[in-house]
């Protein structure tokens, strides 16, 4: 179930998305696992997990750190159900919410099935890129992504692959070169993934795509469209919240750290604010009224009752 299938459902009276079942569905023949992308901020790790499932899980921008939790969403197959766990950028952090994130990438690494380490193809294969590569676990199959390949060309691409296997130190790893955004290389990718699925239960229901609350996504639908008109250091300030959910009405408290940065985010005659609802709105059902809140709580990223409040 998408998630706009699953806000059409609550919204007309149905069952909320709920957790994955206590008992998971047994089969002989049947197999599964968890796949967590790790890697640097903006290596497109959420651009890839929404091609490979086919739709919108994860929010996406140019802003690093978009990603602020791990978000699963789930590919089926016949008889293989694989569970991708999308997580923040791993970066040195320069405050608590920094630290939350770095934390969640690595809780998200821990006893996983596959590990993927994605790269960015337009970029050097750097110290951060094998710093991650260091961290992660020999005891499960490991994936090397380079991502990003319709940024440059050929020759660069095979270089960047040849580096990746000589320095990065990952025994046994499979080596792909995609892109995420013309989908060059995924099909193969998605193959390597799926053949490797250890004997397992199925644990989400058939035809679930993610197991995302839909407030957690629709907030998050605000944020991303934020972060795509705002500018220098407000992206990090902006975190976005539903605290009321009564259909048609929604209601998103946009949380800022500063004055002068609330004024930045609603603009003169509220126009920017306006033009966040309608884009949102049209991801949304139709009919759907939001209502959208902006408060300035001061220094919230280095406040950690605020960051747990949040979810991160």
């Amino acid at each position: 179930m998408s998630h706009l299938e699953d806000i059409e459902k609550t919204k007309s009276g149905g069952k909320q998305k709920s957790t994955p079942p206590e008992i998971p569905l047994q089969s002989d023949d049947f197999r599964s696992g968890f796949i967590t992308l790790i890697g640097r901020p903006n290596v497109g790790k959420s651009s890839l997990v929404n091609r490979i499932i086919g739709e919108k899980i994860s929010i996406t921008a140019k802003t690093p750190n978009t990603t602020r939790s791990a978000v699963r969403g789930i590919l089926e197959r016949p008889g293989k159900q694989a569970v991708f766990v999308d997580t923040p950028g791993i970066h040195k952090p320069r405050s608590p919410l920094g630290s939350r994130l770095n934390a969640s990438a690595y809780e998200a690494v821990s006893d996983v099935d596959i590990t993927i380490l994605v790269l960015d193809a337009s970029k050097e294969i750097g110290k951060g890129d094998q710093y991650i590569a260091k961290g992660m676990s020999h005891n499960n199959t490991s994936i090397v992504c380079l991502n990003k390949i319709d940024l440059t060309d050929q020759n660069r691409v095979m270089s960047q692959l040849r580096f990746a296997a000589e320095n990065l130190g990952i025994a046994d790893a499979e080596y792909f070169a995609v892109s995420a955004q013309t989908g060059a290389g995924i099909k193969h990718l998605t193959e390597c993934i799926l053949n490797a699925l250890p004997p397992g239960p199925q644990y989400f229901p058939t035809g679930m795509t993610s197991d995302t609350d839909e407030t957690v996504f629709i907030a998050e639908l605000v944020r991303e469209q934020l972060l795509r008109f705002v500018k220098e250091e407000l992206p990090h300030s902006i975190a976005c919240k539903i605290t009321e959910l009564n259909w048609p009405y929604i209601r998103c408290e946009i949380l800022v750290e500063r004055d002068s940065q609330k004024a930045m985010v609603i603009s003169k005659n509220g126009h920017l604010l306006k033009q966040i609802g309608i884009n949102v709105r049209r991801q949304l059902p139709p009919g759907t009224y939001l209502d959208l809140i902006v408060k300035v709580e001061k220094n919230w990223q280095k406040r950690t009752d605020i960051i747990e409040r949040l979810g991160y």
